[in-house]
């Protein structure tokens, strides 16, 4: 009977362990002291504090928000969006922001890029913004190829229509002896962190040298996402952006970003 009691108690804090272990971790990426450098709230001309890659793109502001939309035309390249920060921000970031998916896809992603440069060969300088008109048909190999970047997907779907989602982690860019499956940061938290339209999430992006995190929070539920980037190449400095694949929407509020 004593055994096996040892045995309950000993179940039950490795249990306790692997729930409190995504909250250990962020609490780890929040020592010291973050300090808001960016503010959004998305009602006013997005145009003040954003830039857009995509001529079939829209952004719309209102009480509610920014409503970004990609174009309609799915497999079509020039109805890719990205919206990009006009200012960069070095060192570790906390990037916050309120998002309610508008379309009803079942097909592609969402992305959040974190601190983007060019990779500096050729045309593609440090300065994304020197070579946007390259990026006014933004195909993702421009980005994957050409730019210095973390890459979340999140509210991300497979290509082929059949409900399988996911959020991923990828550091761009694709080595030329490389495929595109090269730049993802293990693991894949496939069929994990689905997001319905019409529903606000509150999401919350960590990174640090060590650390990159996604959080997701909806009616008192989160879902935690973490990805150890201690041994991967470091970035320092650069944009944040945020990508919609062809026939993508989400309105976006309350967008802030911290640096420490």
């Amino acid at each position: 009977m004593k055994a096996i009691l040892i045995c309950i108690a000993v179940m039950v804090v490795v249990m306790s362990c692997k729930n409190n272990q995504a909250l250990v971790s962020e609490k780890a990426s929040n020592r010291g002291e973050w300090n808001l450098t960016f503010y959004d709230d998305c009602t006013k001309d997005w145009s003040k504090l954003w830039f857009l890659d995509g001529l079939k793109a829209s952004v719309e502001n209102s009480d509610s928000g920014m409503h970004f939309k990609a174009g309609p035309e799915a497999e079509n390249d020039a109805h890719h969006a990205v919206l990009w920060t006009k200012e960069s921000y070095s060192g570790d970031l906390k990037i916050k922001f309120d998002y309610t998916r508008t379309d009803t896809a079942n097909k592609y992603v969402n992305i959040l890029y974190i601190q983007a440069t060019g990779d500096g060969e050729g045309d593609y300088v440090e300065d994304i913004y020197q070579w946007k008109n390259k990026r006014e048909v933004p195909a993702m190999r421009k980005y994957f190829e050409n730019l210095d970047v973390f890459h979340i997907s999140f509210a991300a779907f497979g290509n082929t229509g059949d409900g399988f989602h996911y959020v991923r982690a990828r550091r761009y860019p694709k080595m030329e002896d490389q495929s595109f499956k090269n730049t993802q940061i293990a693991p894949s938290y496939d069929m994990q962190g689905f997001f319905e339209t019409g529903k606000t999430y509150h999401i919350t992006a960590i990174k640090t040298t060590e650390k990159l995190s996604f959080k997701m929070e909806h009616d008192g539920k989160e879902q935690y996402f973490e990805w150890d980037i201690s041994d991967i190449a470091p970035i320092n400095i650069g944009r944040i952006g945020l990508r919609h694949m062809y026939t993508r929407s989400a309105r976006y509020s309350n967008f802030k970003i911290y640096t420490k």
